[in-house]
C-alpha cells in the first residue's frame, strides 16, 4: 500500500512561492495535487506519472507551478509561484495505479492535506 503524508504548507503573500512536499512510500504511482477552497469542490492542480516522464497542469497554474518526484526519495513536490489569493487552499497529496489525469474519483489514496493561504 501506498502512504502520503504531505508537508510544507503555510501562508505567504501574493507574488510569493511555497514548495509542498509529500511522502509517498509504497508502490510508484501516478502521483498528482488537488486542492479545495473553502465551499467549492476538490480540483485537480497537477499530476505526475510513476517516473516523472509526463505532467499534467490544470490551466490555471500552468506556467506557475511545477509538480516533480523523486523516487529514490518516495517524494512528490509541488513547486508554486506567483502565487495570488485564488490559490488559497487545502493541497492534497494523491495517488492512483491509472494513467495520470486530474480527476478527483479515479484517485485512491490522499494525503492528509496542507494549507495553503496567500494574501493580497
Amino acid at each position: 500500500q501506498v502512504q502520503l503524508v504531505e508537508s510544507g504548507g503555510g501562508s505567504v503573500q501574493a507574488g510569493g512561492s511555497l514548495r509542498l512536499s509529500c511522502v509517498a512510500s509504497g508502490y510508484t504511482y501516478t502521483m498528482a495535487w488537488f486542492r479545495q477552497a473553502p465551499g467549492k469542490e476538490r480540483e485537480g492542480v497537477a499530476a505526475i506519472s510513476p517516473y516523472g516522464d509526463s505532467t499534467v497542469y490544470a490551466d490555471s497554474v500552468k506556467g506557475r507551478f511545477t509538480i516533480s518526484r523523486d523516487n529514490a526519495e518516495s517524494m512528490v513536490f509541488l513547486d508554486m509561484n506567483s502565487l495570488t489569493p485564488e490559490d488559497t487552499g487545502m493541497y492534497y497529496c494523491a495517488a492512483r495505479l491509472g494513467k495520470l489525469n486530474l480527476s478527483t474519483t479515479d484517485y485512491r489514496r490522499w494525503g492528509q492535506g496542507a494549507q495553503v493561504t496567500v494574501s493580497s
